[in-house]
């Protein structure tokens, strides 16, 4: 299986988990006035999760330097809403 064809499945799986457990998660927090509102932010919640969970399967030691050097620079197309640096 090709490393694009790993992160769609990570990704999937993150999306489907994240379908039931985000909303649910959110509610507790406006019930318990933890947050006021909740903003959507530029990447989803989804991606997020999908690239912290590659960088744990990466060989690569600090966050930054994995962002830097292979998130921004491999996966801008599966991801366009990256920041940018």
């Amino acid at each position: 299986m090709s490393q694009e064809m790993k992160r769609l499945t990570l990704f999937c799986d993150v999306h489907d988990f994240c379908q039931i457990f985000i909303p649910l998660w959110n509610m507790t927090l406006l019930q318990h006035g933890v947050i006021k509102r909740v903003k959507e932010p530029q990447l989803s919640i989804s991606e997020m999760m999908t690239i912290i969970i590659h960088f744990h399967q990466s060989h690569y030691r600090d966050f930054k330097t994995y962002y830097l050097e292979h998130v921004s620079v491999h996966l801008h197309d599966e991801f366009p809403d990256l920041v940018h640096f």
